[in-house]
């Protein structure tokens, strides 16, 4: 997969995109990743990639002129132009798996009061939201939505199960997981899980996922749930 990022401040990505699984995805051939500064698609001295809205009001929008031309020069037949906006459709895991399937994804990180209204008309296909909230630019969620996309491509996780078990990827919340000890402190972990029975297992983290997420997330569940009060938990808070 290739993911090009067009960004004011491409220092940011240089720490979060060089570690973990999106480093070792890059290392791999499974992600093609490069950012873009959009001051290099300006020509006059100064470099300039904003000015002040016609009407008024505060802050400054990005200019039309250097998106164009970055987009017309990194796009390519199947590139889906993704801006980075708290307009957007909010980012879930069934849109992260919408992009991961895509070959060519290009982010446009908006900064100050956002970008030109054509930019969005004649450039952008997609525009995403990672929550309700305003962050300073679109940085911090493009490389939310990166790591959500690069855990999703085929060979980035050790375990190819791990993506289809954990939270969001069935519906619900995860089920509680345990290691060893069997015991500390006092707390002991569910003796299904040290039986052996695989079966039984399962039917556990199901049941137990469905009430997580009942008590937690219930507007995730596709049907009301009348579910039983959970046992007790040996956890402390």
């Amino acid at each position: 997969m290739k993911i090009d990022v067009l960004t004011l401040f491409p220092a940011m990505f240089a720490g979060p995109l060089d570690e973990s699984i999106i480093h070792r995805a890059r290392q791999n051939g499974l992600l093609d990743l490069q950012v873009h500064n959009l001051r290099d698609y300006t020509h006059d001295r100064h470099r300039t990639v904003d000015d002040r809205p016609f009407g008024g009001g505060p802050g400054m929008l990005l200019k039309p002129e250097p998106l164009f031309e970055a987009v017309e020069h990194l796009a390519r037949e199947k590139t889906r132009v993704v801006l980075l906006t708290p307009a957007g459709r909010t980012l879930n895991q069934a849109l992260a798996r919408e992009l991961a399937a895509r070959e060519h994804l290009l982010l446009i990180c908006a900064s100050y009061e956002g970008v030109d209204e054509r930019v969005r008309a004649a450039l952008v296909d997609d525009e995403i939201s990672i929550g309700d909230y305003v962050l300073t630019n679109g940085n911090l969620p493009a490389m939310v939505l990166i790591d959500a996309v690069t855990r999703l491509l085929p060979g980035a996780l050790g375990d190819e199960a791990s993506a289809h078990d954990e939270s969001f990827s069935q519906g619900l919340l995860e089920y509680p997981q345990y290691t060893r000890p069997a015991e500390f402190r006092g707390m002991k972990v569910p003796d299904v899980l040290l039986s052996g029975h695989h079966a039984e297992i399962e039917k556990w983290r199901r049941e137990q996922a469905r009430l997580r997420t009942a008590e937690r997330r219930r507007d995730l569940l596709k049907e009301p749930l009348d579910a039983p009060e959970p046992a007790p938990s040996n956890e402390r808070h």
